[in-house]
């Protein structure tokens, strides 16, 4: 087997994968934000009334989350916060929130990218096989010549 075919279907291949596994990533993130049944409250900073089962609707959340616990804590952060101030438990937990729907964003973004390569490694595979039988047809050409 050359190179180029063995380079075809190995980017072909690649490709495929991770076009599955992005697929397979997007829906279970997405599942597992609506098995939580978020919604983002009407006074969200933005996609107001809606279900938590995507990127933006997740990021829309972790922002609400942190404008209404900043509102509460007067401005401070978790860690800002004194140890005994009895709004830190409310501060760590919206902390604790905010991280998780941040990681579901990071997850769907990463996830996203993976889809994008996967297309382009199939795209390379393919233009490698056409490359191919470009070349294949070129050197029949020359040997009908050369007869």
């Amino acid at each position: 087997m050359d190179t180029r075919k063995l380079a075809s279907i190995g980017s072909l291949v690649l490709g495929i994968l991770l076009i599955i596994g992005s697929i397979g990533t997007w829906t279970m993130v997405s599942s597992t934000l609506a098995d939580q049944r978020i919604t983002t409250p009407d006074d969200a900073v933005c996609l107001a009334d809606r279900d938590v089962t995507g990127p933006f609707t997740a990021f829309c959340q972790a922002r609400t989350i942190d404008r209404n616990v900043l509102e509460i804590t007067d401005g401070q952060t978790y860690a800002e916060l004194d140890r005994e101030d009895e709004r830190r438990a409310t501060a760590q937990n919206a902390s604790f929130l905010q991280a998780s729907l941040f990681t579901s964003v990071l997850a769907f973004g990463v996830s996203a990218m993976a889809l994008g390569m996967g297309v382009l490694f199939v795209l390379i595979g393919l233009g490698i096989r056409d490359v191919q039988s470009q070349v294949t047809a070129l050197q029949k050409k020359e040997d009908a010549r050369s007869v």
